[in-house]
């Protein structure tokens, strides 16, 4: 599955509604941390057909990062049905991403 880019207008059906477990990347282009997480996000993206990957620049997006709490990024947050079931802050290897799952 190819990373999402996630707005207001698509939040509800691309991460509410969502069939599948959504791995959600807030993140912001002058993040040093968000760029280095970025492959390692887009890596799981392609490798993982079973969950959608999306991304929210929380500058663009401030009011969905507002309502997920989110105070530091990168944050990674996992839904399932449309409910917080893990989230994580700061950089986090692949592995650590993979158990968040």
């Amino acid at each position: 599955m190819a990373l999402i880019h996630v707005t207001n207008e698509n939040f509800e059906k691309d991460v509410m509604k969502s069939e599948k477990t959504v791995l959600i990347d807030f993140w912001a282009t002058w993040c040093g941390p968000c760029r280095m997480i970025a492959p390692i996000v887009e890596e799981i993206a392609s490798e993982r057909q079973d969950i959608t990957v999306a991304k929210i620049d929380v500058d663009e997006a401030g009011d969905l990062a507002g309502a997920f709490g989110i105070t530091s990024i990168p944050t990674l947050v996992v839904m399932k049905n449309g409910e917080i079931t893990n989230k994580s802050v700061g950089y986090q290897g692949k592995e650590s991403i993979l158990k968040l799952l």
